[in-house]
């Protein structure tokens, strides 16, 4: 997937999902970069996750960690999908924490006290 800025330097994409009437909704993630593919970590209950799932429509664009994009130009399209089997969702999480580092392992702590643990979900994109 080409990506119209930095992935490495970049710690926050804004991922908009799509209604189910077509509107959009934006959320500020956190995200890696393996190959071709970006995996995204969020809850799976989440309503992203549930737009995805009915509709596989997905834009990226750099942002802040409120969402302020960097370029409001520079969205690419993306389909995303769900990582439902095990090796594609360590390789996600593994791409994250190589990343991320502590900080994930900090939000993955907080979501073991919070009991959201087996709620996390690893979303792909692709081009």
């Amino acid at each position: 997937m080409k990506l119209p800025f930095d992935d490495e330097r970049e710690s926050y994409v804004s991922l908009a999902t799509f209604r189910r009437d077509g509107r959009e909704v934006r959320t500020p993630v956190w995200f890696a970069r393996e190959g071709e593919r970006i995996f995204v970590y969020t809850n799976g209950k989440s309503g992203k996750v549930k737009r995805i799932r009915a509709n596989g429509r997905a834009r990226l664009a750099a942002c802040d960690a409120r969402g302020r994009l960097r370029s409001p130009e520079a969205w690419v399209e993306a389909r995303a999908r769900v990582v439902a089997d095990a090796p594609t969702r360590e390789r996600g999480f593994a791409a994250l924490r190589r990343k991320y580092g502590w900080q994930l392992a900090l939000v993955l702590f907080g979501s073991r006290l919070g009991r959201r643990y087996e709620d996390r979900a690893i979303l792909e994109l692709q081009a």
